[in-house]
């Protein structure tokens, strides 16, 4: 497969272009020089942690290493994309005053709409999601200039909400600043919501911003916020309640796990779990898909990125994910368990999960960063690649 297809390829030519030796940008990284020779030489794949590290070493954005987005080679391959300009158009223009001579349809119709919209994202179905979402934000932007009191509130509830469908469509692809821009949005509309489940949510939205570019220490600032300010709430809390907070905790998780910091991330799983039990369950609540599945996703997801495959292997053999779990989040179990895999010895069953998160949800597995890093990762560990990986590579966009 094409080295330059590769983040170890992309590390080396920008390292070189910023004049940096290996040992000096591992200092401004903070990651040991032998890791960074092993990635960059490509015989240890690269993590999300390490990326990001590197990324602020070298002062690129993430996606300059990743090469993000993906373009497809076909008009149906790149559908998805060609609806970016018209979520960076509704955006970009959240504050301007829309047409007043056309009416809005009646927001009971729009909020079953971006409920429709949030289950696609929660299929991994990029491309229908994108294609809706413009629409929908300008008619619920419309209906809170025109509206005051409740009306206005729910209204901004449910655009908010359409923000973070947006949002999906733009992290998944790798377009950080348009994500970042969605991330903004949701969290403006959510603080006139008047609903504080909903500030919350946002927040651990906003974190994930903060996590993908390395950012630990702000991440885990917001999160800590949103906790302390539901703490109150909890005594007489409610499932959506503890789904949120339950959700924040398993976001700092990873967040802490990223940083190295194993006691704080199985110490926030903990608090996740007591959580999933009190919401009684797996649920749906502010679209977070939060319950006892996403807990044991995350436990995996942990050991992940604690670069404990062994143990994630393990853990993740102690659970059967339910169907109702959203492909969203079952594929990038199997996406993060790959890894695990791989990092096991097992490269066989490394290729079985890539498979079934692609089974599960195409559109995700296909643009996301790690399957690139895994299934290069398999392709130097092979004398020889098999028809399947070769196969899965070309499908993905690698080529020999």
């Amino acid at each position: 497969m094409l080295d330059e297809d590769s983040v170890s390829a992309r590390l080396s030519a920008t390292r070189k272009l910023r004049g940096l030796t290996q040992r000096r940008l591992a200092d401004l990284a903070h990651v040991s020089y032998s890791l960074l020779t092993k990635v960059e030489s490509g015989h240890v794949p690269a993590t999300p942690a390490f990326i990001a590290a590197v990324a602020r070493g070298l002062r690129v954005e993430v996606v300059e290493l990743t090469g993000q987005p993906y373009r497809g080679n076909t008009v149906r391959e790149d559908r998805v994309h060609a609806t970016i300009p018209g979520i960076r158009r509704v955006l970009v223009a959240h504050d301007v005053p829309t047409y007043p001579d056309i009416a809005p349809r009646p927001l009971a119709e729009l909020t079953a709409e971006v409920r429709h919209a949030s289950a696609l994202r929660q299929a991994a179905r990029y491309a229908e999601l994108g294609e809706m979402v413009p629409e929908l934000i300008t008619q619920l932007a419309s209906i809170t200039q025109q509206t005051t009191g409740r009306v206005q509130h729910n209204a901004y509830g449910v655009l908010a909400e359409a923000y973070g469908a947006a949002d999906a469509v733009a992290y998944k692809l790798g377009y950080t600043d348009l994500s970042t821009l969605a991330v903004e949005r949701v969290c403006w509309a959510a603080q006139r919501s008047d609903d504080d489940l909903m500030v919350a949510a946002s927040r651990w939205l906003r974190a994930g911003s903060f996590l993908a570019s390395g950012g630990y220490a702000e991440a885990n600032a917001l999160l800590t916020l949103a906790c302390d300010d539901l703490e109150p709430l909890l005594a007489m809390a409610t499932p959506p309640t503890w789904s949120v907070y339950g959700s924040l905790h398993l976001k700092q998780a990873i967040v802490s796990a990223r940083s190295s910091d194993a006691q704080n991330a199985w110490a926030h799983l903990a608090q996740a779990r007591q959580a999933a039990i009190r919401a009684g369950g797996d649920n749906n609540h502010y679209q977070l898909a939060f319950g006892p599945s996403n807990v044991a996703i995350h436990e995996v997801a942990v050991a992940v990125e604690l670069g404990d495959g062994t143990e994630a292997v393990r853990r993740s053999q102690t659970f059967t994910l339910p169907p109702e779990v959203p492909a969203e989040r079952s594929s990038r179990h199997f996406i993060d368990l790959a890894r695990g895999y791989l990092w096991h010895g097992d490269r066989r069953g490394a290729l079985e999960c890539l498979q079934r998160a692609r089974r599960l949800a195409p559109q995700q597995t296909r643009y996301h960063p790690m399957v690139r890093e895994t299934l290069q990762s398999l392709a130097r560990a092979e004398r020889r690649s098999t028809g399947t990986l070769r196969g899965f590579a070309a499908w993905v966009g690698l080529h020999d």
